[in-house]
């Protein structure tokens, strides 16, 4: 055992110890959450729940605060509308969570609630983690809107405050509504140095995180959709329930000038050690993947997927998903505007699979891969004997006929409710091709709540008003969410091995990745990039690059890059990155090119037997968005034992030859070896002090290539 792995072990025992503090104390009305690193003050006088302080080394973020707001049947509710102090216990949470759940009752009449404040601290973090429950103690349903997890005022200076948004990689300065792509911002006031990432674990397009929007007082309010904004949100609460929000979590900083290093440091770590979504708990992740869809489309049958097998066993892939195509069409191959037919009955065509699907899912296991397959979640045809037995599972449009939330109006097609006995329907499908084809990976696509496609908001969610789970169209959206969020939680309970692939088009629009999907599913399908390179390895980077590390790259499902490419290997070089799915006819390549394929295979699975290197992902320190004639990297080395792990760097059009290359997250007083992959040459040999103070040149002679290293210790 190394040196840097004793220490991480060591770490993590005090980290277990330290766990056992709550984080808090009370001191008369006002309690204090510390734990060392950050402080945030709750003052319960005068029948008020005020926050203030968010503190670090004496550096005051936050000024007298009301906490949380919300409406409820259209008046305002907040921390200052009159609260009676009930409770105050100790709460934990998974991966070292630590705090306190603070009990409000309501002292006004009209204002029948219970209110939860739960807080959650990190030992190693100056970051902190709030959701609130609300509790209905009246007679009648209330109606919740405009919800803010956090409602804060800051003391940040407006005129030189810059909000990091849109995965906290772009800029704004002045009044800032975020969108669904704002699952993390930071707002950094570049006079003083400082600021404040936060996140939104709100699912899709309901999260919500603004600045500045009250006159003069630069407020943050993190939580969900307001009645005025594309996809509102709203919640009916019967008598006797209670209601959990969606996290959020803020993390402070001082004396840094550059906003986004907080991403890639306190950020990504608390996403990692703590948040800790379903892809870096998976023991096996996959590492090499194979996905039909490009160039086969629905031409697949089981004579072809027997023929790309044998291909794609000699190229070192260790799954492949059928995609669209598998099912029974009644139709015929048609166009997108028909749709074809026997959507929502999933029954395999056996003109196509002889058999069923099992012959080809043993073959594809035989040959020591595991099978996945695609499968639109919540859609039917209108031929389909699921629609026609139960027309009362699809959305509804505002007239009362089943709707298509996908594209609107486009054939006869439908979107179904998880908020019907649908969720029962489609569970009990993706059982059975669990239990009785052997599936290992689902690729869950097309849209549940509203469409990336279709630029009209009003065609989203159920109009429906008789539905058990939602009342109105506005209640649809977080319950047709959740829903599918139970059962993604229900088919990993079912089978804990099952890599789940939530696609763009569930997600809800373009390219769409949040902390709510990664915290239930392993993978987000984002993309179909199909240029040739280096335009096509240019396009994974640069999605690679734009959501990482704010969310975890081995999540990052980018496809269609085709491994019949003439220069594959610079796109495969680029898909490393993240989590490589290849696409293309592997049957095109040949004996040779299968060969040099695979030897990258072995590599990249030697190297996350040694690192878990897809666990890990940062920005490579000089090196900024891929784009042409310039150069571009990335590391994904294991930062916590330190033993080492792998980086990309890349040449993407540039004039100079070669970059001096410097890394992070080594131990200074160890020896490393720096190895060219896949060939294993030693390029260098230096201690961690020097690799990351430094650095060592990479010559790249081609105009547009790329490197992929291994770093370990010597």
């Amino acid at each position: 055992m190394t040196k840097s792995t004793r220490l991480f072990f060591l770490l993590c025992f005090i980290s277990i110890i330290v766990r056992a503090q709550p984080f808090y104390n009370i001191n008369g009305n006002e309690i204090t959450l510390n734990n060392g690193l950050v402080s945030l003050n709750l003052n319960l006088n005068n029948n008020q729940v005020v926050s203030s302080g968010l503190i670090i080394d004496a550096d005051t973020f936050l000024v007298e605060s009301e906490n949380f707001s919300f409406q409820m049947n259209d008046g305002f509710v907040n921390g200052r509308s009159g609260w009676k102090l009930s409770g105050v216990e100790p709460i934990t949470l998974a991966n070292q969570g630590s705090g306190v759940c603070i009990k409000l009752k309501s002292t006004q009449k009209n204002t029948p609630l219970r209110v939860r404040l739960n807080y959650i601290l990190y030992p190693d973090l100056p970051l902190i983690r709030k959701w609130i429950e609300i509790k209905n103690e009246g007679k009648d349903d209330i109606k919740i809107e405009s919800l803010n997890v956090a409602s804060w005022a800051t003391l940040f200076d407006v005129t030189h405050t810059h909000v990091y948004h849109n995965y906290a990689r772009m800029k704004h300065i002045g009044r800032f509504v975020g969108s669904y792509d704002d699952a993390l911002v930071v707002i950094h006031d570049i006079r003083q140095s400082r600021g404040i990432a936060i996140g939104n674990e709100t699912i899709g397009v309901l999260k919500r995180t603004a600045f500045h929007t009250e006159g003069h007082r630069q407020n943050i309010e993190v939580g969900l959709t307001t009645p005025q904004e594309d996809f509102p949100f709203r919640k009916w609460i019967k008598p006797g329930e209670q209601f959990e929000t969606p996290k959020i979590f803020v993390c402070a900083y001082n004396n840094r000038d550059d906003g986004f290093e907080v991403v890639n440091e306190e950020v990504n770590r608390f996403i990692i050690q703590h948040m800790k979504p379903r892809i870096i708990g998976l023991k096996e992740k996959p590492t090499f993947v194979y996905n039909t869809w490009y160039p086969f489309r629905t031409f697949v049958n089981d004579t072809l997927m027997a023929e790309v097998t044998d291909a794609a066993a000699d190229c070192g892939l260790e799954e492949i998903i059928i995609d669209d195509g598998w099912q029974i069409n009644f139709k015929g191959e048609t166009s997108k505007k028909d749709w074809g037919g026997n959507y929502g009955d999933w029954l395999v065509d056996e003109y196509k699979f002889k058999g069923g699907l099992k012959p080809t899912f043993d073959y594809i296991k035989e040959k020591g891969m595991k099978p996945g397959l695609w499968l639109s979640i919540a859609s039917a045809t209108g031929d389909s004997r699921v629609f026609k037995e139960h027309p009362e599972w699809f959305v509804q449009k505002s007239d009362g006929t089943p709707g298509n939330l996908h594209y609107d109006g486009e054939g006869d097609f439908y979107s179904a409710s998880f908020g019907t006995d649908w969720y029962n329907y489609i569970r009990n499908v993706l059982i059975n091709l669990i239990d009785e084809h052997g599936l290992r990976y689902a690729k869950l696509d097309l849209a549940v709540v509203t469409s990336p496609y279709v630029n009209r908001d009003i065609i989203s969610g159920s109009y429906a008003k008789d539905h058990p789970y939602y009342r109105d169209q506005q209640e649809s959206y977080y319950v047709l969410y959740n829903r599918l969020l139970e059962l993604f939680d229900e088919m990993h309970e079912h089978s804990p091995a099952l890599f789940i692939d939530c696609t763009f088009e569930t997600a809800g629009k373009f390219q769409l990745m949040d902390y709510a999907i990664a915290q239930h599913a392993e993978g987000n399908w984002l993309s179909n990039f199909e240029e040739a390179a280096p335009l096509g390895p240019l396009r994974v980077r640069q999605m690679a690059w734009w959501r990482s590390p704010a969310m975890p790259a081995a999540s990052l499902v980018i496809g269609n890059l085709p491994m019949d490419d003439p220069n594959f290997e610079l796109g495969l070089k680029s898909l490393i990155g993240t989590l490589p799915i290849v696409l293309g006819d592997p049957r095109e390549l040949s004996k040779e090119k299968r060969a040099e394929i695979k030897g990258w295979s072995d590599w990249i699975k030697e190297m996350q037997q040694k690192y878990d290197y897809m666990s890990y992902r940062k920005d490579l320190a000089g090196f900024g968005e891929p784009r042409e004639g310039y150069w571009d990297g990335w590391q994904r080395i294991n930062f916590q034992t330190k033993e080492g792990g792998i980086f990309g760097v890349f040449r993407q059009g540039a004039l100079e030859a070669s970059r001096t290359v410097f890394l992070k997250d080594l131990d200074p007083s160890s020896e490393y070896q720096i190895k060219l992959a896949p060939t294993n040459k030693l390029i260098v040999e230096a201690s961690g002090d020097e690799l990351m103070k430094k650095g060592f040149k990479v010559e790249i002679k081609e105009l547009y290539d790329g490197n992929i290293f291994e770093i370990g210790i010597k």
